[in-house]
């Protein structure tokens, strides 16, 4: 690579490697996996880099590396739960309240499999419109749109407050 293409790659390192953490960090939902991840996209972009010819294209290329590489990761992990009836009690009101509500949405988040999460991460947390994560994902704005929904789905049920057997028992 030569030098004015290796001096652009590092600006666009340096331009947009939060961005690139925090959707890395959505995606795996631990710091040091997400800045694997990125690691990871930086070096298979950089061999690629001057392939690239749109000036949008580096950032949905390594975005898509992202996807690629944690739906690899999370394929690979295997991981056992135990799947209980009765959920654990509703947490008090208090101060901290509400990093106890973003967190219980984080760890319910993190049970989607890992297409789901992708569209949730990059519909809403990244804000891309469905058409283009469509695209980034290589799928249908049908399939986005029933990915979309089902993950909200999941994520309404996982977040009930009450189980739905002490409801029924009132």
């Amino acid at each position: 690579m030569n030098a004015e293409a290796e001096e652009q790659f590092r600006e666009f390192v340096t331009a947009r490697w939060h961005a690139l953490m925090r959707t890395a960090y959505l995606l795996t939902g631990d710091h040091g996996q997400a800045e694997d991840l990125v690691q990871t996209a930086l070096v298979r972009t950089h061999r690629h880099w001057t392939l690239i010819r749109r000036s949008d294209a580096p950032e949905v290329y390594v975005r898509r590396i992202l996807v690629n590489l944690n739906h690899s990761r999370w394929r690979r992990k295997r991981v056992t739960e135990q799947v209980t009836d009765v959920l654990p009690e509703p947490a008090t009101a208090d101060a901290l309240a509400a990093y106890d509500i973003r967190d219980e949405l984080w760890s319910a988040v993190l049970t989607l499999p890992p297409r789901m999460r992708s569209v949730l991460v990059l519909r809403y947390f990244e804000d891309l419109p469905e058409a283009e994560v469509a695209r980034l994902l290589g799928c249908s704005l049908g399939t986005v749109k029933s990915q979309t929904s089902r993950g909200l789905d999941r994520l309404r049920v996982a977040l009930e407050r009450e189980p739905e057997t002490a409801r029924r028992n009132r």
